[in-house]
């Protein structure tokens, strides 16, 4: 009797505990609001509690409550989060969530790798574009023209297709680091970014991010002017995908078309991603054509393993367009292609269609391996093992007689493999520590070969010690073929024939401490880079190789600061870095001359001190950031345009350069109604040299010969404004939703204070002003069953006026006394570049 007394005691204060730990029962469907299809897979936690469930295949989700009153937060992958109320046991029924595709909520693998500004919590100075304002605004051009809305960021177009460039706080874009879900991919020699190898990037963008200045990047990077951060897609939550058909100006067309499973129950997720474009190029004779492939598999096989497997690719050929003198453009219009073919028969010339001012061919896939562990409550692993393998060629046609003769191939080849790791601890409630390593390897490969034999069937060729040969192989003008077919042969490479190993490794580590109101971090890396040149063609033999003597370079960087919120809706920062930069690969060996000899002096580290200060003001219908900067970039190397006397193949380099850059961002984002969304911004910017600088000249093999070469070793620089782009922008764009899921979109940017481009020389002269408005128009028809599929339509109109602007100028001629001479108070012989008048594309997108 005693034990079943004993017994139903314990009955009842279990039943008791149940009540009083159950208090209630919530149900409901999660669905999308503007498809109403199921959301698998969502959160939903009963506010301030770590009690939650997921919805299942169906959206239906059940979750037993501790109180009998109380929130709960639903949260799903690219949607805004919804809190609603609940008393008792309470079926919600179905709950709409909006897309908004908000970084926050996006699906990122390697997430402790990707430095996205959300990740810390004090402040920089940070833009974002998300993936619904490139799928509406990127049409047919280049991530830097989609960056063009953000302070202090100047996009220029150039000529052909892939071709543009991006200027950050006046800084080039070999001077501001971009990664592709972590790894870094400035070319590992010189800095560059050539967008027609990442022509796709776009298609797969779940969100880009501009971090202006110092940044929030965990890596051992010292960039100059910031930090871009692409983010693609890997996992979908759930199954569908959308086909896509573009048409634009120029006889484009672009064909898209992409897939994704879903994560099924055992955690498996496919997606894959194919597409096709080609025309004809604004300016004339600028054709191309190209595609892009993504896929990306992903594997949950546990709640604390999360892994996954990219590949992207984007294959594409394009015709170049040089620059010319100002005069030339205004003579024949904008869409005049300047390349000289002086003497070329032009009947043969256009007979031919491939080579009118050079071919750019290339074909760069880029895989990565992702792994994120989540080891306990505190603490994760992140970890991306990545590779790269770049084969390509700038083919330029080579005349005899006025006909076309052959196309020789500039080739810039690589194998490129790295890892990045990071490890993240939550050390205490208010601290926050991690750490990691950035390894890479380089390996790139340059050589001229023979692409196509045009009227010819070989090619006479002399090495400087291995006496005459000819040519008799052709590398090909296809992407796809110049990559699965590479020329290995080194006896049928003329004029180069060298490699380079270029080895990087970097620990950084950031310790980031947080409370109610006030943030601070600390921030070091160190890193050291290592450079190897062989030369082949000028080696006692053809296929021998002569190695050069490996010259290592140490490097570091640091940054701190701090950030305090005023309220919930005010908060200041500061910060401040210093960074002891590498110089590049170019800077060091004569690459093309044929010579592994050091240049002597041998370049330093350049230095890099950089402070600002900011102001945030949040809120629902307005939101706004002022930041300050003062970045000084000292001891810089700049490498002037080589220039050849005689046989004698002479090169200038300028050291000791250095430049300071200040200014003020304003940028102000407001919704003062519903359906209507309007932006602006302007950045002040006071950017020019501080003293002269010291020219060297070399020869061939290396030597300094500045004595006999050079009038005055000193480059006059002291007080010249920094060019290339515009000192003072602004810009304001609105959206406008008419109707339900029809809009109207535009903006306004002007540019003014912009300087020719002088590299190391003096006189910079100051450009016109100009003003862009762009435009476009999007509607969203639901379909099928519960409207769970969709069809999109899109136009968008640039350079609505078809304003007539000078984008870039080169020289420092100053204007001419007759005004004939002379364009908006510019010389037309300086030689430059027109931008791009009235173009246009429009899109309709299926999406299932």
């Amino acid at each position: 009797m005693k034990k079943t007394t004993q017994f139903l005691l314990m009955a009842v204060v279990l039943l008791f505990s149940t009540v009083l730990m159950a208090q209630g029962t919530i149900t409901g469907t999660i669905v999308d609001a503007e498809l109403n299809s199921p959301l698998p897979g969502a959160n939903v936690v009963e506010k301030g509690t770590t009690n939650g469930v997921s919805s299942d295949f169906d959206g239906k989700f059940k979750l037993e409550t501790t109180t009998t009153t109380g929130q709960i937060v639903i949260s799903f992958v690219g949607y805004s989060s919804v809190t609603l109320k609940f008393t008792g046991n309470t079926n919600l029924g179905n709950i709409k969530l909006t897309p908004d595709n908000s970084l926050d909520e996006i699906v990122i693998i390697g997430s402790g790798i990707i430095d996205l500004a959300e990740g810390r919590e004090t402040p920089i100075a940070v833009s974002t574009i998300k993936a619904s304002q490139i799928q509406e605004k990127a049409g047919n051009f280049d991530l830097p023209d989609l960056l063009k809305s953000t302070p202090s960021v100047q996009s220029v177009q150039a000529g052909g297709f892939g071709d543009g460039q991006m200027f950050l706080r006046g800084f080039d874009q070999t001077n501001t680091a971009f990664l592709l879900n972590g790894q870094p991919i400035n070319g590992m020699e010189d800095g560059k970014m050539y967008w027609s190898n990442w022509s796709g990037v776009l298609d797969v963008a779940n969100a880009v991010q501009v971090q202006r200045g110092l940044g929030a990047s965990k890596l051992a990077i010292s960039s100059v002017g910031g930090t871009v951060n692409i983010v693609t897609k890997t996992i979908d939550r759930r199954e569908g995908g959308f086909l896509q058909q573009m048409i634009a100006n120029d006889n484009y067309t672009k064909t898209t078309a992409y897939y994704s499973t879903g994560v099924n129950e055992k955690g498996w997720s496919f997606s894959a991603l194919l597409g096709h474009w080609q025309g004809e190029g604004y300016v004339e004779d600028t054709d191309g054509q190209g595609q892009t492939y993504f896929f990306s598999v992903g594997y949950k096989p546990n709640e604390n393993n999360t892994f996954n497997f990219l590949l992207t690719g984007a294959p594409q050929w394009h015709a170049a367009a040089g620059s010319g003198s100002i005069k030339s453009f205004l003579d024949n219009g904008r869409k005049y292609n300047s390349w000289n073919f002086s003497g070329v028969n032009s009947k043969n010339l256009l007979q031919s269609g491939k080579y009118p001012g050079g071919r750019n061919i290339y074909h760069k896939p880029v895989a990565n391996v992702s792994w994120d562990l989540d080891i306990n409550d505190n603490s994760s692993l992140s970890t991306v093992l990545y590779g790269s393998m770049g084969r390509g060629s700038f083919a330029q046609a080579i005349t005899s007689g006025g006909n076309l003769t052959y196309a020789r191939g500039s080739n810039n080849n690589h194998n490129w493999y790295g890892l990045v790791t990071n490890y993240n601890n939550q050390l205490s409630e208010n601290l926050n520590l991690n750490v990691g390593a950035d390894v890479r390897f380089y390996n790139g490969i340059h050589f001229r070969d023979v692409r196509e034999f045009i009227s010819i069937s070989s090619v006479n060729a002399t090495s400087g010690y291995s006496g005459s040969y000819q040519l008799t192989e052709e590398g090909g003008i296809n992407p796809w073929t110049v990559f699965f077919n590479p020329n290995t042969d080194h006896e049928e490479r003329f004029g180069y024939d060298y490699e380079e190993q270029i080895n990087y490794g970097g620990v950084f580590g950031q310790l980031e401490y947080t409370n109610d109101s006030f943030s601070a971090f600390f921030q070091g890396a160190i890193s050291t880079q290592s450079h190897v040149r062989t030369e082949y063609l000028n080696a006692s033999a053809i296929g021998q190789a002569d190695e050069s003597e490996k010259v290592n370079n140490p490097g570091f960087n640091v940054k701190g600061g701090a950030g305090y919120s005023l309220n919930d809706f005010n908060k200041v920062f500061v910060n401040a870095g210093y960074y002891s930069r590498q110089p590049f690969h170019s800077f060091l060996f004569q690459n093309d001359r044929g010579s592994n000899a050091l240049l002597d002096p041998v370049v330093e580290n350049e230095k890099i001190t950089g402070f600002e200060a900011g102001y945030q003001l949040g809120g629902d219908k307005v939101k706004a950031n002022v930041n300050l900067y003062h970045t000084t970039w000292d001891n810089r190397t700049i490498v002037n345009s080589n220039g050849q006397v005689g046989n004698a193949f002479i090169s200038y380099q300028t050291r000791g350069v250095k430049e300071v850059h200040m200014g003020v961002e304003l940028e102000l984002m407001t919704k003062p109604l519903d359906n209507l969304d309007l932006n602006g911004f302007v950045s002040v910017g006071d950017w020019e040299f501080v003293g002269d600088g010291f020219i060297t000249a070399f020869n061939n093999d290396g030597d300094d010969i500045s004595d006999t070469e050079l009038t005055t070793r000193v480059a006059p620089l002291d007080g010249e404004k920094v060019g290339g782009a515009a000192q003072f922008t602004a810009g304001v764009s609105g959206r406008y939703e008419f109707l339900p899921r029809f809009s109207i979109d535009a903006n306004w940017n002007m540019y003014n204070n912009l300087y020719s481009n002088i590299g190391a020389g003096s006189g910079a002269l100051k450009m016109p002003s100009y003003n862009t408005l762009d435009t476009g128009l999007s509607y969203k028809m639901l379909l099928g069953e519960n409207d769970t599929k969709s069809l999109q339509f899109r136009v968008n109109i640039y350079n609505v006026t078809d304003e007539l602007y000078l984008e870039s100028v080169f020289g420092n001629t100053a204007a001419s006394s007759n005004p004939s001479e002379n364009w908006k108070g510019i010389n037309t012989s300086n030689t430059g570049r027109f931008g791009y008048g009235r173009t246009w594309n429009f899109s309709m997108r299926y999406n299932f």
